[in-house]
């Protein structure tokens, strides 16, 4: 299906938010003299200008412009308790009005108590923290190579795994012709891609192919069991078997990207609930309460690697800020409050996943634009709190790799990224990619706001199309 063309939507949506938030659009102006783009991470950074935010609590945050905005970003969606939850923020002035939290370089006993109670909910045998999940996905993958003494990599298509050298390989979906999936970014070493597979997500007949071609010269095979940026889609049970029986079988090592999806949905790792225990796995965002903090996690005897019984192979130093005594005291406080609430958190942000995803779809069809929202369970996760809407072409299209929402020819993905955005900022919602994740601190009655806003979202979007619906079949 050849892609709708929303340049005049998105024009007119760009003016109205314009005239909307005046505040936000002078001070973009200002920061483009200063920072590329305005800013410093690409994906805060929307066109024609970002809300520029002066403060966040909870489920709300207040821009510029003075306007309350109801927020499914939720800080890249690492936060589960919502935004500067009392529960992180107490135990940061403490220690801040007490002379401690700011960075000393030293250890101290916070960061054992931190890799104690990850070790519990996770398995994992040793940790070492590190600042961000590129650079925990990154410390993996060469303590995998440094393992196996391999070089190859294999990936999902579509995954992302931060911004490292091999995790900027076959993440967006290209539909000009040739590979699906390409380099992102020029700068890396010379053959670097050749060293990088990408594999199809939630197709184990695809993945013993991959095996059968590559398996006695792969390192390591790191994959989400639930994608984040390739659309909120929950891996199958099939799926993560396969992969731990042929990384096994091939000597491989199998990582588990665990950086969205590690303490979302559980107390713990996602793997647990598949039955499935990885080598390696990668934390970060849950784990922090809205800190930067990170980890890798996982067996001893590769872990090692990067201490002095395994000879210091792997330079996992982790960073001068790595182990920052405000983001362990951070981590210690979201991590404690996660596992003695479990019981009643997790359930009730699913229940709002549910519903909010729920809510998308029936308003928008009101509007007659078909939506299909990722982000439900499956047969092993009973709930998420996590949507995304996506606008298919073809009612009652199967989206369970990142190719079927991620390809333009398949799924309407500049509505969803683009005008969706737009559109519900202009009515006092903040979303990416169309939508986001809930959290504690979101309430029926933000649900509600929310109803109200999608059924004004998509008469606009209406509107702006001329009247003609968007359920195309």
């Amino acid at each position: 299906m050849k892609p709708r063309d929303h340049t005049k939507l998105l024009g007119e949506l760009a003016e109205a938010y314009t005239q909307h938030s005046p505040r936000s659009a002078s001070l973009n102006e200002t920061a483009m003299q200063t920072m590329v783009d305005g800013g410093s991470h690409s994906l805060r950074l929307i066109k024609p200008f970002p809300p520029r935010i002066v403060s966040a609590k909870g489920a709300w945050l207040k821009d510029e412009d003075g306007h309350d905005l109801l927020d499914f970003w939720q800080g890249h969606h690492a936060n589960i308790l919502g935004h500067n939850p009392e529960v992180v923020t107490a135990v940061l002035a403490q220690a801040f009005q007490s002379g401690y939290g700011l960075l000393t370089g030293f250890t101290e006993s916070v960061q054992i108590e931190t890799a104690e109670i990850l070790c519990r909910q996770t398995g994992a045998e040793r940790v070492r923290f590190t600042i961000s999940g590129a650079m925990a996905t990154m410390y993996a993958i060469l303590l995998a190579r440094a393992f196996t003494q391999r070089e190859l990599v294999m990936k999902v298509g579509g995954g992302w795994h931060g911004a490292q050298p091999w995790g900027v390989i076959g993440v967006h979906f290209y539909a000009s012709g040739g590979e699906p999936w390409q380099v992102e970014s020029q700068g890396l070493p010379p053959g670097l891609s050749q060293q990088v597979i990408n594999t199809r997500f939630n197709d184990p007949d695809a993945l013993h192919d991959h095996f059968r071609q590559y398996g006695d010269r792969l390192a390591c095979f790191i994959v989400e069991p639930f994608v984040g940026a390739g659309g909120f889609i929950f891996a199958t049970p099939e799926y993560l078997r396969a992969a731990r029986q042929l990384t096994d079988q091939y000597g491989v090592v199998l990582i588990f990207d665990e950086v969205v999806s590690g303490f979302r949905f559980r107390a713990g790792d996602l793997g647990a609930l598949y039955g499935v225990k990885p080598d390696l796995a990668a934390f970060a965002k849950g784990m922090g309460g809205g800190m930067p903090v990170a980890a890798v996690a996982g067996r001893a005897d590769i872990m090692k690697l990067c201490g002095r019984e395994g000879g210091n192979k792997v330079m996992f130093v982790g960073g001068t800020y790595s182990c920052h005594p405000a983001s362990m005291l951070a981590a210690r406080a979201q991590l404690t409050y996660l596992v003695a609430h479990e019981e009643q958190i997790y359930p009730h942000i699913a229940r709002l996943g549910e519903k909010a995803r729920r809510v998308m779809e029936e308003t928008f069809a009101q509007e007659g634009i078909y939506v299909r929202c990722t982000g439900y369970g499956n047969e092993v996760v009973p709930g998420s709190s996590v949507v995304i809407p996506n606008f298919p072409y073809e009612e009652g299209r199967e989206l369970i790799t990142p190719e079927d929402v991620n390809d333009p020819a398949v799924c309407d993905t500049t509505l969803r990224d683009k005008v969706c955005q737009l559109a519900l900022l202009l009515e006092d919602v903040h979303v990416v990619h169309g939508g986001g994740s809930l959290t504690a601190a979101h309430t029926e009655a933000d649900i509600a706001f929310f109803s109200e806003a999608c059924h004004r979202a998509a008469r606009r979007i209406k509107a702006g199309l001329g009247g003609r619906t968007a359920t195309w079949t």
